[in-house]
C-alpha cells in the first residue's frame, strides 16, 4: 500500500503539509495559464501559444498522439465548455477535473494537518490516472475523434 508520510496515523508531518499548498499552487497555476490562451478551434495545438512546437507524432505520422488536445481540453475545461473539452481529449476533461479536486483536497488536508476523506489519497491518484491513460488510447484508436 502507498502511504503518505505521517507522525501519528493520519496525522501530515509539517514538510508534506507545504508540499500539498505548492502542489495546489501549480495546479492552480495551470488552470489560470489555461485560461490565458485561447482554446485552437481545430481541437489540438493550444499549447503552441506558449511557444511550444507543435506534436511531433503528428507532424511525422499524419495523426494526433493521445496527449494531443489536452491543452485545448483544459482551455475549454476553465471556460465551462466540458463538451468541448470532451472533443479536444476526452482524457484531458478527466485530468481537468481530477485536478479540480485535488485542489481543495490538499488545501484543506494541510490546514488541518491530517488526510481528508480517505486514508489512501496516493491510491485514488493511481487508479484514476490509469483510468485518464485508458481513456486517453481509448480515445486515440482510429476514428474515435470523428465519432464525437
Amino acid at each position: 500500500m502507498i502511504r503518505v508520510p505521517a507522525t501519528d496515523g493520519r496525522s501530515i508531518r509539517m514538510s508534506v503539509r507545504a508540499m500539498l499548498v505548492a502542489w495546489a499552487g501549480f495546479l492552480l497555476s495551470g488552470f489560470l495559464a489555461a485560461r490565458v490562451v485561447e482554446p485552437d478551434p481545430r481541437g489540438f495545438g493550444t499549447h503552441t501559444q506558449f511557444g511550444l512546437p507543435g506534436c511531433s507524432i503528428q507532424q511525422v505520422f499524419g495523426r494526433p498522439c493521445p496527449g494531443c488536445g489536452m491543452t485545448t481540453s483544459f482551455a475549454h475545461f476553465v471556460r465551462g465548455d466540458l463538451v468541448a473539452a470532451a472533443r479536444a481529449n476526452p482524457a484531458g476533461l478527466l485530468l481537468a477535473s481530477l485536478c479540480l479536486i485535488m485542489i481543495p483536497w490538499c488545501l484543506v488536508t494541510a490546514i488541518r494537518g491530517e488526510l481528508w476523506l480517505t486514508e489512501e489519497p496516493l491510491t485514488l491518484i493511481v487508479w484514476a490516472i490509469v483510468t485518464i491513460g485508458v481513456v486517453a488510447l481509448v480515445a486515440w484508436t482510429p476514428g474515435f475523434f470523428r465519432s464525437i
